[in-house]
């Protein structure tokens, strides 16, 4: 079966129990409201798909717990993640406190480039506010993270929420897809230049396999004449021991092994 979207982002809401997750993704998956507080048990997920900038978006968005009963089972999806929501409520200091502990999880758990986004639910409770808007907005700043606020209830910024989030994580991924091809079109001359410096190199020299392409490339000198050890662009440590070769590899093998490696 041909797939139906270009894309499947996994996104993830975490912060304290009843600051509104579920509202917030029954909300954006399903355009309702729910006045019952159910506390979610677990972990569930919705999908919806999205469209940007011509592509379909396969969002698939889970609901954590936010009980510490459940902390063990909900980080475990941390890593799969591509974008996270830290949750609280605005009429709640104590959950916009914890969001530090959840930032801390995040940095714990999740991948080091997940793209993350603060939400201060249940705007529309003005007359209950404990946390300022302003005070949401210095956490965000403090974090470089991005910050919004929303309700559920009255759908304020949900959509709005969801969509930025996906759009950061697109964004990320085509300068990603970006780099590997320029990346990839450069390295084909850089061994190319990589295999003449080689094989002009004095035969037997003290090597590093893991760094003597590295090296070589970001300071593409002429070796012809020169040892190795006279250049300052050569001087680093031996490392061959954890491959099990020999200090004295010859340029030509090295070079075999790291361009069919």
């Amino acid at each position: 079966m041909a797939k139906t979207y270009d894309y499947l982002f996994k996104l993830l809401l975490i912060g304290d129990s009843g600051v509104g997750k579920t509202c917030l993704l029954f909300r954006f998956s399903e355009d309702a409201f729910n006045t019952t507080f159910i506390s979610t048990i677990g972990i569930d997920f919705k999908i919806r798909t999205i469209e940007l900038d011509g592509k379909k978006i396969k969002l698939q968005i889970w609901d954590t717990a936010g009980q510490e009963r459940f902390r063990t089972i909900t980080t475990a999806y941390y890593r799969g993640a591509m974008g996270i929501m830290l949750v609280y409520d605005i009429t709640n200091e104590k959950s916009f406190d914890n969001i530090k502990n959840w930032i801390r999880n995040i940095e714990e758990h999740a991948s080091s480039d997940v793209e993350r986004m603060i939400l201060g639910n249940k705007c529309d409770m003005n007359e209950k506010r404990q946390v300022s808007k302003e005070k949401g907005e210095k956490l965000a700043i403090d974090y470089g993270i991005k910050f919004l606020e929303t309700s559920a209830k009255s759908s304020i910024n949900v959509e709005e929420a969801f969509f930025t989030l996906a759009r950061d994580i697109m964004t990320k991924l085509n300068r990603k897809m970006n780099d590997n091809s320029s990346s990839g079109a450069g390295s084909q001359s850089l061994r190319n230049n990589t295999t003449k410096l080689l094989l002009r190199a004095p035969l037997n020299v003290d090597c590093d396999t893991q760094n003597t392409k590295w090296i070589l490339l970001t300071k593409p000198i002429d070796l012809s004449g020169s040892s190795f050890s006279d250049m300052e662009a050569m001087k680093w440590r031996h490392k061959c021991k954890n491959e099990g070769r020999s200090f004295s590899q010859k340029p030509e093998q090295v070079l075999s092994m790291r361009l069919t490696s």
